[in-house]
C-alpha cells in the first residue's frame, strides 16, 4: 500500500512512511519516520511541508499513526542553520522570513504548523514513539500527538525560550492541558530537561519502557486500539477534544448526538 505524495517532498523533506495493516486486519497503521539521522532529524520548513501532505493523504483506513525518529533521537528540534547568516541550501532561513512584513511571517509560521495539526485529526489515534532527544520542535512535535510512549532514556526539552523564541509549533495548549499551567510555564521558562521517569509521573508519557522494549510496546497499544470499534474511537476523541472549550450541558448534549449516530451503526450492522 502506498501514500499519494510527492516523492521528492519526501525526499526533501527527510520523511518516510509506511503503510500496513493492524492486527485486525481490515484497518491500516501509517508510521512516519523523521528520516535525518545523522543531524538527529533536526526539523525544517521541508520537513513540515512533508509531514502536512502526509497528514493530507491518509487514506479513511488508517486507524493509528506512529510517528518516530530515525535513529537514537526523536528529533533535535529546529535545524540551527535556518538562524544562520547562511541559512540551509534551499530552506527559508529565520533572516530571509523577517524580511517580510508581520502578517507575512504569522501566515508562513501558520503553514509551518501545519506539519503538526494534522496529527489530532479524530479520523485516527497518533502514537509518537520517543527515544533519545525530543527537543524544542521535537518537543512539540511528540506533543501533537495523542499519546507518547518513550524509552528510557528520552529528555524532552522546550529550549525556544534559551534561545530568545516562544514556542510556537502548537505545543503549548497541549503541554499545559497535560501538565497544568504552573508546570508547563515552569518547563517551559527554564529550558530544563523532563527525563522519561518525571514523564510518566507527571503525564507527559503514557508508558515509559526499555529502548529495546518501545517498538514492541507501540506494536501492543496499536493493538489495543484497533482491537474496539472504529466509530466509537473517532467519536471519544472527538468529545474529548472539544471537552475543554464547551460547559457541561454543551458536553452533555455533544455526547447524547455522538451516542446516536453509533447506535444507527450499530442498528446498521446488526440488522
Amino acid at each position: 500500500m502506498t501514500l499519494d505524495v510527492d516523492p521528492d517532498l519526501l525526499r526533501r523533506g527527510h520523511v518516510r512512511v509506511a503503510l500496513e495493516p493492524t492486527p485486525a486486519g481490515a484497518d491500516t497503521r501509517a508510521t512516519v519516520t523523521l528520516a535525518r539521522p545523522e543531524q538527529r532529524n533536526a526539523q525544517t520548513p521541508s520537513m513540515w511541508a512533508a509531514l502536512a501532505a502526509v497528514g493530507r493523504a491518509l487514506p479513511a483506513s488508517v486507524r493509528v499513526v506512529v510517528l518516530q525518529g530515525d535513529g537514537a533521537a526523536f528529533s533535535a528540534g529546529l535545524d540551527r542553520g535556518m538562524l544562520s547568516p547562511d541559512g540551509i541550501p534551499g530552506e527559508q532561513s529565520v533572516l530571509d522570513l523577517l524580511q517580510h512584513s508581520d502578517a507575512d511571517i504569522v501566515d508562513t509560521i501558520g503553514v509551518y504548523q501545519e506539519g503538526f495539526t494534522w496529527l489530532r485529526d479524530p479520523r485516527f489515534v497518533s502514537i509518537a514513539a520517543v527515544r533519545g532527544y525530543a527537543i524544542g520542535a521535537g518537543f512539540q512535535l511528540a506533543l501533537a500527538c495523542d499519546l507518547r510512549v518513550i524509552a528510557e532514556d528520552t529528555r524532552f526539552c522546550m529550549k525556544e525560550p534559551a534561545l530568545g523564541l516562544v514556542p510556537d509549533l502548537t505545543g503549548t495548549k497541549p503541554l499545559v492541558e497535560l501538565v497544568g499551567y504552573a508546570r508547563a510555564l515552569e518547563i517551559c521558562a527554564t529550558a530544563r530537561y523532563v527525563e522519561a521517569p518525571e514523564a510518566l509521573a507527571i503525564g507527559l508519557a503514557a508508558r515509559v519502557v526499555p529502548g529495546d522494549e518501545l517498538d514492541a510496546a507501540v506494536a501492543q497499544l496499536t493493538e489495543a486500539l484497533t482491537a474496539t470499534s472504529v466509530g466509537a474511537v473517532r467519536g471519544t476523541k472527538a468529545l474529548l477534544q472539544g471537552a475543554a472549550g464547551r460547559d457541561l450541558a454543551a458536553q452533555s448534549l455533544a455526547e447524547r448526538t455522538e451516542q446516536v449516530a453509533r447506535m444507527r451503526e450499530l442498528a446498521e450492522l446488526l440488522g
